[in-house]
């Protein structure tokens, strides 16, 4: 989900990555995969989001998101893919994924357990930066938990955008920054409970809401969708919520050039 690791020795310092947010997730590329491990509740959340992700995708496309493979043959591409949790997913109902991560670790981790899961997902070791030059969009770009660790977030919705097909369709989702995202986020899914490592977060690097909304219109990008997520403490269960006070995601629809 969140994995990442360091691109190879000739990873110039210009390019979008931070090396101390990459690698301080290498050591967990294997840990996200483990149902029954410590981060066991990072698995539920992603379960949530990315059900999320596919009744928005099929509707969007006119599609019955109940359908097994109601993504068939829609190219996605997932931006900072880690180990594979969301590729994995969006595979599975059909689309033909692309995943992209700066960690080598985690992509190594993705292809061998997609191998396992009988997927075929096309794990590339780069930044969204280099596919630019590859000239290549797709029908729905995916860009999750990966803008709060980068250095120049503004870039890489951008990048994100411009990887996006005319009417295509971006889905991002990241963390807000206010009081109660340090509490929750920080404080309490870190210190109290370690759902996650202490130190997967730096809050000063969280993202508004209306920042992101911004930056990515100046893409042409239209808002159309966005929900936050939260857990509820009591069944752990975690459920779509109108509140963007801490973990949220946006969906955006790419306008044609006029």
């Amino acid at each position: 989900m969140l994995d990442k690791s360091k691109l190879q020795s000739s990873t110039k310092n210009s390019e979008n990555i931070s090396k101390e947010e990459i690698a301080k997730f290498d050591a967990l590329a294997e840990s996200w995969w483990d149902p029954k491990g410590k981060y066991k509740t990072a698995l539920a959340f992603n379960k949530a989001r990315t059900e999320y992700f596919i009744e928005q995708i099929a509707n969007y496309y006119g599609r019955n998101h109940h359908s097994i493979d109601c993504l068939k043959d829609l190219s996605i591409l997932d931006v900072g893919c880690g180990g594979g949790l969301v590729s994995e997913t969006l595979a599975k109902a059909g689309a033909k994924v692309t995943g992209i991560d700066a960690s080598e670790t985690s992509i190594q981790v993705a292809r061998r357990h997609a191998e396992k899961s009988g997927l075929n997902i096309d794990y590339k070791h780069m930044l969204a930066e280099h596919l630019l030059k590859e000239d290549k969009q797709y029908d729905v770009v995916i860009n999750a938990e990966v803008v709060e660790h980068v250095p120049m977030p503004k870039e890489l919705v951008s990048e994100c955008s411009q990887l996006t097909k005319e009417g295509g369709c971006m889905i991002m989702a990241t963390l807000n920054r206010g009081i109660r995202s340090f509490i929750i986020a920080i404080v309490g899914a870190e210190y109290i409970m370690r759902y996650l490592p202490i130190g997967t977060h730096n809050w000063h690097m969280f993202i508004k809401p209306l920042e992101l909304n911004s930056w990515a219109s100046i893409n042409r990008m239209q808002l159309i969708d966005e929900k936050g997520i939260a857990m509820n403490p009591f069944t752990q269960q975690w459920r779509l919520t109108k509140s963007t006070a801490v973990n949220y995601i946006q969906v955006y629809k790419k306008r044609e050039r006029t």
